[in-house]
């Protein structure tokens, strides 16, 4: 690990961005015309007095995983993520179709989306980075770890995970999961982490093992969903997905039709998302963190 030149690097990425770069606003009493510390350390999602010691090259050595949500909170290219990595001490991943590393181009998007929930997701339905709005509905994903962290693992291993959807819906979100898996899986084969999740899942989920037996290959997304909110109810949306070149990623984006009762229930979900906002962090008028898997 090269303290100095990461501490410097660190520096120059956060001094180079403008609040309006990734979705903040610019405030009329601010005086840096970069990021500050607060506001990268709250996008990346750790302590604000952690990242202050690794930009001041004292701070320990940080794990992969924190220095992948760097990479994405200071909107590096994948050469800049790589160096970063490097400076850190660790090998660069590799440049893989399961690479979750979430374009720049692909955050910026994601940043004009403050009024409808929005999330990126991986080829094995981690999210990678998802806006409040997501949050509210889906839940904060940031605490899974390991397998869980796909949405597909926890889809036929936890029930609470489809809570969300009418019970009718049930049948045909499994097959649409195994279905997008197969497809990851012809991309990138067995020997994979695509691979390793399918053969977890067969011998963890007889419903899983008999699906992928069928060898159905389609993406998961459908046109619409129905979604069950334990405090707004049922929500009819429109599902659009924006795929990657490599279709690695996705921009998964939710939305109402305007005047509609779910138009309603989105709106109550920004009202009530922001009063927790308020209580959870005491910051009134200051953005929230991104929030991450």
């Amino acid at each position: 690990m090269d303290r100095q030149q990461l501490a410097d690097f660190l520096r120059r990425r956060r001094e180079d961005l403008r609040p309006e770069d990734v979705g903040l606003s610019v405030g009329a009493r601010r005086r840096v015309a970069g990021l500050r510390r607060g506001e990268v350390a709250d996008l990346a999602t750790m302590s604000t007095d952690y990242y202050t010691r690794l930009e001041q090259g004292r701070g320990p050595q940080p794990s992969e995983q924190m220095v992948a949500s760097l990479a994405r909170a200071l909107r590096l290219s994948t050469d800049e993520r790589d160096h970063l990595f490097r400076l850190s001490g660790h090998n660069a991943p590799g440049r893989t179709p399961l690479d979750t590393h979430v374009a720049p181009a692909l955050l910026r998007v994601l940043d004009c989306l403050d009024h409808t929930p929005a999330l990126v997701l991986s080829s094995l339905a981690e999210t990678l980075v998802q806006n409040r709005l997501a949050a509210a509905i889906f839940g904060d994903h940031r605490r899974h770890t390991g397998l869980a962290r796909s949405g597909i693992y926890r889809w036929f291993t936890d029930p609470a995970e489809r809570l969300i959807y009418p019970e009718s819906f049930h049948q045909r979100q499994s097959r649409a999961h195994a279905a997008s898996l197969r497809l990851a899986y012809g991309r990138v084969g067995a020997d994979s982490r695509v691979g390793r999740l399918a053969r977890a899942l067969c011998k963890e989920s007889a419903e899983f093992s008999v699906l992928w037996q069928r060898h159905e290959v389609a993406p998961r997304f459908d046109d619409h969903k129905t979604l069950l909110h334990p405090e707004v109810g049922e929500m009819h949306l429109d599902c659009q997905a924006l795929l990657t070149e490599d279709q690695s990623q996705t921009l998964l984006i939710l939305s109402a039709a305007p005047r509609t009762e779910a138009a309603e229930k989105l709106a109550l979900l920004r009202v009530l998302g922001q009063q927790q906002f308020s209580e959870d962090y005491g910051s009134v008028g200051q953005p929230p963190p991104r929030t991450r898997p």
